[in-house]
């Protein structure tokens, strides 16, 4: 019987739950991609700035 009540239960609360809407979801997708991408590149840029100035103080 407790299996059959959490079932119940849970769909109940999932029809509590507010849902993002479509353009949420898209919005906050284009700012987890754009926030990825920029800390790439700082990250890439860094590598690349540190590689060259360890290269330039080790012969």
């Amino acid at each position: 019987m407790n299996l059959i009540q959490y079932l119940r239960d849970s769909r109940e609360e999932l029809a509590r739950v507010t849902w993002p809407t479509r353009q949420q979801v898209i919005d906050g997708t284009q700012a987890v991609l754009i926030f990825v991408i920029a800390l790439t590149l700082i990250v890439f840029v860094l590598d690349f700035a540190f590689g060259h100035l360890i290269r330039a103080v080790l012969p």
